[in-house]
């Protein structure tokens, strides 16, 4: 499973590009009814004016009126059919109704045995001064942006295509939005260390505490805490994404599951650099703790499938211990990953 994730380290520099043009990302599921929208990003929302719930799980023909080219439809309704890339000029419609032009690029997300299992569609709005003689520039920005998103979907895909079939599709979405967001932060401390000149690296603290006040923002509740102790480390670009998937499997589980009827809780998060090098990550709560029946991590589950072939990418070590309250998680990687201070 390893080999998953070798595809992970790629040039970054198209994100730069990325923030600074707000490209919009939406992500539709063609193995569902409608093929619907199931994650939706920033830019998206600002873009058309319309909130996350209310994109996900439409069609993304809510964005089309009575001018909207039928031509241009049809278009893209071939390419997702047959399961192919497409570019084209379209016109769309805000939430409060103002028309505007998108160069909308889709392309099919795969899984290894080359199965669609997603299509992402990036999106730029084409106002009166990118036309013309800029078309082309704007062309190649789309393109890098969307090699460099179908590099991580892929990533994310090939660790989730054995997903249950039990699995609700509300939880699907909420699932899959969360490990976009985790790249996504990602991304952006990637653009600084472009800003930096340091693009094989990036500040692993500052992307570790973001991403968990973001996801304590999106899970936690009144009575629960959370405590940080991160260490300011530079790390790989591909050190910080797999362990940043990681973290979000393992900091989310425990929101959601070690504070079941308990009304208050603390969970806290410490990396550290080890001092034969390396990192280590601890994940403990004093709530309920894993039970000693559960096989953990289950690999039964995505998350559980998800955070065994990260940690095996990183050639590292999960260990579980259960103290009198709640549960320890203590990820290592190994001084092969060449972390620098």
């Amino acid at each position: 499973m390893a080999d998953t994730f070798d595809t992970i380290v790629a040039e970054n520099n198209a994100f730069r590009d990325f923030a600074r043009t707000q490209v919009s990302m939406v992500v539709t599921n063609p193995n569902l009814p409608d093929n619907p929208i199931v994650y939706v990003n920033h830019a998206f929302t600002q873009q058309s004016g319309y909130a996350r719930s209310a994109a996900i799980g439409r069609n993304c023909r809510f964005l089309q009126g009575e001018d909207t080219d039928k031509a241009s439809v049809d278009l893209l309704r071939a390419a997702v059919k047959e399961g192919r890339g497409a570019t084209v000029d379209i016109l769309n419609y805000r939430a409060n109704g103002e028309p505007f032009v998108n160069r909308l690029v889709i392309a099919p997300l795969c899984d290894e045995a080359g199965a669609v299992q997603y299509f992402v569609g990036i999106q730029k709005e084409l106002r009166q001064g990118d036309r013309g003689t800029s078309v082309e520039q704007i062309n190649a920005q789309l393109a890098d942006v969307q090699d460099r998103v179908e590099t991580d979907m892929s990533m994310i895909i090939g660790m989730i295509r054995h997903q249950s079939n039990a699995t609700s599709v509300p939880a699907e979405y909420a699932a899959l939005s969360r490990r976009i967001e985790t790249l996504q932060l990602l991304y952006e401390e990637m653009t600084l260390a472009d800003q930096r000149q340091a693009r094989d690296t990036v500040q692993m603290g500052s992307f570790l505490s973001r991403l968990c006040c973001a996801i304590g923002h999106v899970y936690g509740r009144p009575g629960l805490r959370i405590n940080l102790q991160i260490d300011p480390l530079e790390v790989p670009i591909e050190i910080a994404s797999r362990v940043g998937l990681v973290v979000s499997e393992l900091l989310t589980n425990a929101y959601l599951h070690a504070f079941d009827r308990i009304d208050s809780g603390l969970v806290e998060v410490r990396m550290s650099r080890l001092s034969a090098g390396g990192l280590r990550v601890i994940i403990s709560d004093d709530g309920v703790g894993i039970p000693t029946s559960m096989a953990w991590p289950n690999p039964a589950t995505v998350g559980g499938r998800i955070v065994g072939g990260l940690i095996e990418g990183l050639e590292g070590t999960l260990q579980l211990s259960r103290g009198a309250a709640g549960s320890f998680i203590t990820i290592d990687v190994p001084a092969g990953a060449s972390l620098t201070k």
